[in-house]
């Protein structure tokens, strides 16, 4: 009885989590920014990816499939994170290449020109 409160309660307020997430790793490469973020299990029309400037904002949402049965334990009903980085330098929002592979989002960012130092010969 007490299994099937807790179950129904679970059900009408389905967990969540958010602001935290998954390991990522960013670098760069030849003019270019490299992201690594770990998306286990996410598809990829569940991910949202905006970048303005230098601040890149990861966000992925997903909601369990409904179990067909009666379920004894499920803690994968809904999950919800976000992260958001400062990058070292503004990228161009054009050409932003997005893969999603083996659970692993990858991101290759050219950095923006007009942000890019430049030596500047003195005559």
């Amino acid at each position: 009885m007490f299994e099937q409160m807790m179950q129904r309660l679970f059900d009408e307020f389905p967990a969540e989590t958010s602001g935290g997430g998954y390991p990522v790793d960013i670098r760069e490469e030849d003019g270019h920014l490299i992201v690594d973020a770990e998306m286990p299990g996410f598809k990829p029309d569940e991910i949202d990816v905006s970048v303005a400037d230098d601040m890149l904002t990861i966000r992925a949402e997903r909601s369990a499939e409904t179990p067909k049965g009666r379920p004894h334990l499920q803690e994968r009903q809904f999950t919800r994170v976000q992260r958001s980085f400062r990058l070292p330098s503004a990228v161009d929002p054009d050409s932003v290449d997005a893969k999603l592979e083996g659970g692993v989002l990858h991101l290759d960012m050219k950095e923006s020109e007009s942000e890019r130092v430049r030596k500047i010969e003195v005559q």
